[in-house]
């Protein structure tokens, strides 16, 4: 919630209160609420007043800054006489793609996601605070979570990068990362699990990348796999044995890719170390190695770097 005098019609001017109904939502969900306004010195001319989703998200040289990806108009031209009050309700539809912010009604520790109220009034645009967004995983998306919990993989934070996941659709420049300490069993060979989901109406993918410990004889970096299910198919994988399989097949990598059938991906941010299979990864040592469950992994060694590839 915000509350802010709109400097566009000087001291006087009317006070906005947008106000978001309901604990939580989903991805691919809606979010209900009202904007209220009102309470001006004098006549006041509103020509709009639109809804904004907003993240902030990293981009690849480790800076952050706020994105608009989604801009709704709720209303438009009206007049508020002076002290009067208007309450206009809304309903915004989210994106299938809407990053989490919320584990088992816990904040994610990294995030920052809501909406921004915008008022267009006097020929001058006024822009409040954000407004969190609680946003839990979708039913497809918390068997993949809870598999990583059950295995005594902790939950360190998450963030949302700016970039594209390579050979996966995506709506918007951005993914989200969420990011855990490696299991026990594995923590020995892995730093890190990261887990993305890209999802859609009918469909999601999950993406994840190991950070690799490099040894003695060999080095460190990333490995990427990824595996495609629809929402009812992902209600019934068996995801911990999905995950633990991979993991293992990581720790024991010594170099090279593994393909399971799937288009080559990596991440797509410019990031050191992102990348999957031959026609990204030219340095990579090994070939094709098998199939494991449906998911592909690659890895590629530390300094290499992937062009990002942008909207538009």
């Amino acid at each position: 919630m915000f509350k802010r005098m709109l400097q566009a019609v000087g001291i006087g001017g009317p006070s906005v209160d947008t106000v978001l109904q309901g604990e939580a939502c989903q991805p691919g969900g809606r979010v209900s609420g009202e904007v209220r306004i009102g309470g001006a010195n004098g006549t006041a001319e509103i020509q709009r007043i639109d809804l904004i989703l907003v993240a902030e998200v990293e981009t690849s040289d480790d800076q952050k800054g706020t994105l608009e990806f989604q801009r709704h108009t709720v209303s438009g031209e009206f007049t508020l006489e002076a002290e009067q009050y208007s309450t206009i309700p809304f309903e915004l539809p989210l994106p299938w793609e809407l990053p989490i912010t919320a584990l088992r009604g816990q904040p994610l520790r990294g995030m920052r996601l809501g909406v921004r109220t915008e008022v267009a009034v006097a020929k001058a645009v006024d822009t409040g605070d954000m407004d969190p967004l609680h946003v839990e995983p979708l039913p497809s998306q918390q068997p993949v979570i809870e598999a990583l919990l059950n295995m005594g993989a902790p939950l360190k934070s998450a963030d949302v990068e700016h970039g594209v996941l390579h050979g996966i659709a995506q709506q918007y420049p951005f993914y989200q990362e969420i990011e855990f300490f490696a299991p026990p069993q594995f923590a020995g060979g892995i730093n890190e699990v990261e887990l993305t989901f890209v999802a859609r109406p009918d469909s999601l993918d999950v993406v994840l990348e190991a950070d690799k410990r490099g040894g003695l004889f060999t080095s460190g970096g990333d490995a990427l796999g990824r595996i495609h299910r629809s929402h009812e198919e992902a209600l019934h994988t068996d995801w911990t044995s999905e995950i633990q399989h991979w993991l293992q097949a990581v720790s024991q990598s010594s170099g090279g890719f593994f393909g399971g059938g799937h288009d080559h991906h990596g991440h797509g941010s410019g990031r050191s170390g992102s990348g999957l299979g031959g026609a990204v990864a030219g340095g990579v040592a090994g070939a094709a190695a098998g199939v494991l469950g449906g998911m592909m992994l690659g890895e590629a060694l530390e300094g290499e770097e992937e062009e990002e590839e942008e909207e538009g």
